[in-house]
C-alpha cells in the first residue's frame, strides 16, 4: 500500500480517541503510524485490528511499538519512521490517562506518573521527531488536549486536570518556538465523552485507600453523580469520533488554513469562551513585544 498524503504519527493509538484518529487519518489517504506499547503483548489484538482494518480498508495504517514512558521507544519508533517513509509530516499527541478520586488520596509518586504519561511523554517524542522536522522546515505538531484545562472542573478528577492544564501550556510555548522553524501547531481540545473511549473505565484510582473512604463519607456516590450528569449534558449522538473526524479535517487543511485551536465540546463547559479570551490576550502581547511573526506557528 501506498499514500500521497502526509505521513502521520499518533501516540497512544491503541484505543479511544487514538484508535478513531489513527483510523481516520488512513481513510483519508495518510500513512499512518499508530504508536502504542506492548504490541506483541497486551496490545497484540489491537494490532491485529489495526491490520485487519487495514486490509479490509485497503489504507496504509501501520502500529508501531511507541511507549511515550521510554526515551528509547520513542526514539526506536521515530528512527524506524524516518527510515520506512523518510519523513514525519504531522506529529499528534494523544497519549493519555485519567485518574479518578479525591486528590489528596493520591500520593505524590502518583501524580508525577501521571505528569510523566501526560505531559513529559510530549517532551520525549518532540525531542525524537522534531529534529527533523526543522530540517525539513514544515510540518505540524497537534496536541491533544481537554475542555477542563479551561472549562468546568468537575471534583475528583484533580490530578489529571493539572496534568492537562500543563500539557496545554507547554503546547502554547512550542507553538511560538517553532513558528519560525515553518512547523505549525493546532491545539484540539475535546470535551467530556462518555462513550468511545476508555478514559473512565480504565481511570487510575488513589492509592491512599483510608483517606479515600474518608472523603466517600463525606462526598457519597460523587464519582458516580459527575459521570452521570456529564452523560446527561451531551446531546445525543455525542460520539469520540466526532475529534477523530475534526482531526483529520484540519490535516486536510493548507498549512496556512490549520487553526491554533479548535474546541470538540458537545456539552459546552465553557472552556471555549475561556479560551478565546485567553489566546486573543496572547497573540495581542506578542505583538506588543515585537514577535507577531511567531503567530504563525498557529493562531
Amino acid at each position: 500500500m501506498s499514500s500521497t498524503g502526509n505521513v502521520v504519527v499518533i501516540t497512544g493509538a491503541s484505543s479511544g480517541f487514538g484508535a478513531l484518529t489513527a483510523r481516520a487519518l488512513a481513510d483519508a489517504g495518510h500513512t499512518v503510524y499508530a504508536g502504542m506499547r506492548n504490541t506483541a503483548g497486551r496490545n497484540a489484538p489491537q494490532v491485529q485490528a489495526a491490520a485487519d482494518y487495514a486490509r479490509e480498508h485497503g489504507v496504509d495504517l501501520r502500529s508501531i511499538e511507541l511507549d511515550v514512558n521510554a526515551q528509547d521507544s520513542v526514539d526506536a519508533a521515530v528512527a524506524q519512521v524516518e527510515a520506512e517513509s523518510g519523513r514525519i509530516d504531522v506529529l499528534i499527541h494523544n497519549a493519555g490517562h485519567m485518574a479518578t478520586g479525591p486528590a489528596e488520596a493520591f500520593t505524590p509518586e502518583q501524580f508525577a506518573e501521571l505528569y510523566d504519561v501526560n505531559v513529559l511523554s510530549t517532551q520525549r517524542v518532540n525531542r525524537a521527531a522534531l529534529p527533523g522536522m526543522r530540517s525539513r522546515g514544515k510540518g505540524l505538531v497537534l496536541w491533544v488536549s481537554s475542555s477542563s484545562v479551561k472549562g468546568g472542573t468537575p471534583p475528583y478528577l484533580a490530578p489529571y486536570f493539572a496534568a492537562k492544564a500543563a500539557m496545554d501550556s507547554l503546547a502554547v510555548s512550542y507553538a511560538a518556538e517553532l513558528a519560525r522553524w515553518g512547523i505549525k501547531t493546532t491545539i484540539v481540545v475535546p470535551g467530556s465523552f462518555t462513550s468511545g473511549t476508555n478514559h473512565f473505565a480504565h481511570s487510575g484510582r488513589p492509592s491512599d485507600t483510608s483517606v479515600e473512604a474518608e472523603y466517600a463519607a463525606k462526598y457519597p456516590g460523587l464519582m458516580d453523580q459527575v459521570a452521570g450528569k456529564l452523560a446527561a449534558l451531551a446531546p445525543e449522538g455525542a460520539d469520540a469520533s466526532m475529534v477523530s473526524d475534526e482531526i483529520a479535517r484540519i490535516v486536510a487543511l493548507p498549512a496556512g488554513d490549520r487553526p491554533f485551536r479548535v474546541h470538540v465540546d458537545p456539552a459546552d463547559d465553557g472552556s471555549e469562551e475561556v479560551s478565546d479570551t485567553a489566546d486573543r490576550i496572547r497573540a495581542t502581547f506578542l505583538e506588543r513585544i515585537g514577535l507577531a511573526d511567531l503567530l504563525s506557528g498557529g493562531h
